[in-house]
């Protein structure tokens, strides 16, 4: 079969697949389209590299600093619109972000550390890019029927992205390259087989979620068809996680997905202690299995080379660090110490330059750029959200099942990958995460009855007097925004 008739079959099936998974009885907002474009980009190439007028190697990305006009301008105008919905909806926002308290202490505290970044400019420029990722969450959040919204989203993220991989892959040598020891990869619509691992297991958790809640709601009328089009989705995503030979994104959907299963059977459900043992054993578990060595039994199990590398890197950067309290400043280790990093001992010989673009290890990462007291918030954010998780769960076991699984696996991710980086796809669903964990937990989502949450794709039970005028107001606003 020809590239042109392989994209022209992709592109018919794409369309299937939307058609089959239309639903006309819950009116989302178009605004969800602005997260939508957002997490295309973010979860494939900038749309430089897509037209050829960006460099995709490593080096080339950790030696930019001001990056390109083009990529810049379109974050922009995503930012500039995603503000102007929120404003619409600023009674709900407001009440998000105060519920969401951690979060904002973290993106301030962010801000401030570029005044001692050595690149200002370029730290505070990556900054607004990161607030993009928050503004992007928070106008999912404060849609009408957000539930039904994050529904939605998987679908639109995952019906684009992961047909056309496995086309690139199998018609192109756009969906392949090679990694840093010249072994060929796969990496579809992205750079390198990690990111691809990444963005799969991401959208498989809610097409699993998605595919387990119509397997319960024998109501649907459209039932039959979503079953199929969600079914097609999970397919696809099995298949590239295959393809993509990404470890850690395996090990994580495994382990997110059994987490979400097991959370909703009647023995743990109805008991929060298991709920609690289940959650922490899978965290502390994997993290202990990676921190301990353990990692290459694992990873030989999974079919993977065991020499990761990862820890020569780790004493090599942290060795270097400028400021174990404060770090460099946001987003600037890198650009300031690549070099130096590679002439440390511990990665004499072996390890090259142009794969010096990250400490491989999201805590790490955090510690580099913003030092101890980052460290410490991204522990309050993920500790905040996993108790608002567990509120969660108490109302809707369905819903807090893949909000725990979306913490747990971040958590895990981010001990061999960058999982809590900028305009990554990992850091952008775990504040997807924590930001709807909030909200639900401190009940701003509307009056609804948890029980019909899920299945209706409304809002969670909650009491405050500010409901009635935060649901009057999205009623206003759906048809504008």
């Amino acid at each position: 079969m020809g590239t042109p008739l392989a994209f022209l079959i992709c592109s018919l099936g794409i369309a299937g697949l939307f058609f089959l998974d239309r639903d006309k009885s819950v009116r989302t907002s178009k605004a969800l389209w602005l997260p939508v474009i957002w997490l295309w980009i973010a979860g494939s190439r900038s749309v430089s590299l897509w037209l050829g007028a960006g460099d995709s190697s490593a080096g080339a990305l950790a030696s930019t600093l001001d990056g390109s006009p083009l990529d810049a301008a379109i974050f922009e105008a995503l930012i500039v619109a995603g503000l102007i919905v929120l404003f619409q909806r600023k009674n709900r926002t407001t009440a998000l972000l105060r519920a969401s308290g951690p979060v904002l202490i973290y993106f301030l505290y962010c801000m401030i550390s570029t005044a001692w970044s050595p690149f200002h400019g370029p730290a505070f420029k990556r900054w607004i890019k990161d607030v993009g990722d928050l503004v992007m969450v928070l106008v999912i959040v404060t849609d009408a029927h957000p539930i039904a919204a994050l529904r939605r989203l998987y679908s639109r993220i995952g019906f684009i992205l992961l047909p056309f991989s496995v086309v690139l892959i199998r018609y192109t040598d756009l969906g392949r390259g090679y990694d840093p020891s010249g072994s060929p990869m796969n990496t579809g619509v992205t750079t390198n087989k990690n990111a691809l691992g990444l963005i799969v297991f991401l959208v498989l958790l809610g097409a699993l979620w998605n595919l387990r809640t119509l397997l319960i709601d024998k109501k649907d009328p459209n039932r039959g068809r979503h079953l199929v089009a969600q079914g097609a989705l999970l397919t696809f995503g099995i298949v590239l996680l295959q393809m993509a030979h990404c470890a850690t994104a395996i090990a994580c959907f495994v382990l997110g997905g059994g987490l979400m299963l097991a959370t909703n059977l009647r023995a743990i459900r109805k008991r929060p202690g298991r709920v609690h043992a289940l959650c922490l054993g899978i965290v502390l578990v994997g993290g202990l299995t990676m921190l301990l060595g353990g990692e290459s039994i694992v990873t030989g199990a999974l079919g993977r080379n065991t020499d990761l590398g990862r820890t020569d890197i780790w004493k090599a950067s942290i060795a270097t660090a400028d400021s174990p309290v404060f770090g460099t400043g946001f987003e600037s280790f890198w650009n300031k110490n690549a070099y130096k990093v590679a002439r440390h001992p511990a990665l004499a010989g072996y390890w090259d330059m142009s794969n010096l673009v990250s400490a491989h290890n999201g805590y790490i990462e955090v510690y580099l750029d913003l030092g101890w007291v980052g460290v410490c918030l991204i522990a309050l954010i993920l500790i905040t959200g996993y108790r608002s998780a567990v509120k969660v769960f108490r109302r809707d076991p369905q819903f807090g099942s893949l909000i725990l699984a979306y913490i747990a696996t971040s958590a895990l991710y981010s001990i061999t990958e960058v999982g809590f980086r900028v305009l990554t796809p990992s850091w952008i669903f775990l504040l997807l995460a924590v930001v709807s964990a909030n909200g639900v937990a401190a009940g701003l989502f509307g009056r609804e009855k948890p029980e019909s949450f899920a299945s209706r794709g409304g809002a969670v039970s909650g009491t405050p007097a500010s409901n009635e005028l935060i649901l009057q107001e999205e009623a206003a606003y759906a048809n504008r925004f």
